[in-house]
């Protein structure tokens, strides 16, 4: 199982490497087109706003698959193993429940309500852009069934 976390995790990283370089390219395209020949793009400022809205969404995942967030674990830190580990499965069991209800739920009923919205420079359907939340919901939420199978079957230890 390891394996196939280890390339599904640089997967998801090459493809938000590419978002990332692709939001560079655009970025400077939009600089060159509005400073130097003074002909702002406006399908480019689209193109950034949905592009940086998929990396985030789908590297806050990442980050979160890898445990690699942000954490305060000044009171974890002090607790007695076991109530660690109790603590940690209560706390992935929440972001799993987040993720289902708020992500997935929620990120399917936005892109059904938007499919016959189109924006406004690119004309593509809106639920395009709004396919990454139930994406990053159910990436969430296979990373957070997967973190409490490792804290189950590890002792505690992910």
């Amino acid at each position: 199982m390891n394996n196939i976390i280890k390339y599904f995790n640089r997967g998801l990283e090459i493809v938000c490497i590419f978002i990332f370089a692709f939001i560079v390219a655009v970025g400077t395209y939009q600089i060159v087109t509005r400073y130097v020949f003074n002909s702002p793009s406006t399908t480019s400022e689209e193109l950034l706003t949905y592009s940086f809205t998929w990396l985030a969404l789908l590297s806050a995942s990442l980050v979160f698959g890898k445990r690699e967030h942000m954490a305060m674990t000044f009171l974890y830190d002090k607790m007695p193993e076991k109530s660690r580990r109790i603590l940690s499965i209560v706390n992935e069991a929440l972001v799993f429940i987040f993720a289902a209800i708020v992500l997935i739920y929620g990120g399917i009923s936005i892109t059904k309500l938007t499919a016959t919205q189109v924006t406004a420079s690119l004309g593509i359907p809106m639920s395009y852009v709004y396919t990454v939340v139930p994406l990053s919901g159910f990436i969430t939420a296979f990373y957070s069934v997967i973190n409490i199978i490792k804290l189950i079957s590890k002792g505690g230890k992910v």
